[in-house]
């Protein structure tokens, strides 16, 4: 790989990233999730420092606009913890916009123009949110987008394709937030028709509907899949995902494979009191991943495979 990895400190070489938790919110503030918001950077740098501990050497925050990023909390969270931290910049699904929001009304070009200011120059210190920007140092590193459940609807696809342009404009790489895993070979087709190539594309929440085959096929297209509910028992045992991983590591697709936790509510932060925490990918997950796979595997999912995602292209 010859590009970088961008990061809130600045360009990184992708090697050294060390092993990577490809999707987490280290400040969040959205109405689909009232009361469990959280933005304090003590509590955050605390909760890094246990992923840290984990044997995790980078974090992707996978925060888009408007949803209380936090660019200087998350340069002070890397400075403290000696984690990488990759920012995003992109645009949500409309659950995550309340009616009246920028979002809706401004047309695409400018839509578009934001994310580039965030991925070139630097994210606005006030997320966009006015009355004029406050430009920051620290650049985003990777675009995220997002599409509703087995939908796409019309404001959420204008921002697809401003987030595209952003991307093929820069580099920078794409996750998409795929509904309780649904829309992928859809988002794709799309995405590709807007200029993104689907091995610069990175499926989020595909763990949600664990079909190997759909997987399969998404992975062969050149997609990385990011399996982001490691500890998530709720939406079902880490078995499940274990033996979805040996499945595709045994197709033949163990290079399309990211992991992550996406601990995005205040509750299920160990910081505040909650659970399991961002540091459950390390401590639990990947010591049992291990014992099924193989280490050469694991590494080459948390760190080849990553490194290769988030690198920029020319």
């Amino acid at each position: 790989m010859s590009g970088f990895v961008m990061t809130v400190l600045g360009p990184a070489d992708p090697a050294g990233l060390g092993a990577v938790d490809a999707h987490e919110h280290l400040f969040l503030r959205s109405p689909a999730l009232p009361g469990d918001d959280f933005g304090a950077v003590d509590a955050m740098t605390a909760e890094v420092e246990t992923v840290q501990a984990a044997g995790i050497g980078a974090i992707v925050d996978l925060t888009p606009v408007g949803l209380g990023r936090s660019v200087t909390g998350l340069a002070s969270v890397s400075r403290a913890t000696g984690v990488h931290i990759v920012a995003a910049t992109g645009y949500h699904r409309d659950a995550h916009y309340p009616s009246g929001h920028w979002v809706y009304r401004e047309p695409a070009q400018v839509l578009e123009e934001v994310l580039v200011t965030d991925l070139t120059s630097g994210i606005d210190e006030r997320d966009w949110q006015g009355p004029r920007p406050s430009p920051s140092s620290h650049r985003a590193g990777i675009v995220k987008l997002g599409a509703s459940y087995q939908r796409l609807s019309p404001a959420e696809r204008v921002r697809l394709s401003a987030g595209a342009s952003a991307a093929r404009r820069t580099g920078a790489p794409v996750a998409v937030h795929c509904e309780i895993g649904t829309m992928g070979p859809e988002l794709l087709d799309l995405l590709a028709a807007d200029g993104v190539p689907a091995g610069r594309v990175l499926l989020a929440h595909l763990d949600r509907n664990p079909d190997a085959g759909l997987h399969a096929e998404l992975a062969a297209r050149g997609a990385y899949l990011l399996y982001d509910t490691v500890g998530r028992i709720k939406y079902r045992p880490d078995s499940v995902l274990l033996d979805l991983v040996e499945r595709m590591v045994a197709a033949g697709f163990g290079d399309r494979l990211l992991l992550g936790t996406d601990v995005g509510r205040r509750s299920q932060l160990r910081a505040y009191g909650g659970g399991p925490g961002m540091a459950v990918l390390g401590e639990t997950f990947v010591p049992r991943l291990r014992s099924v796979v193989g280490t050469e595997a694991v590494d080459a999912i948390l760190r080849t495979n990553a490194a290769a995602a988030l690198t920029w292209t020319d």
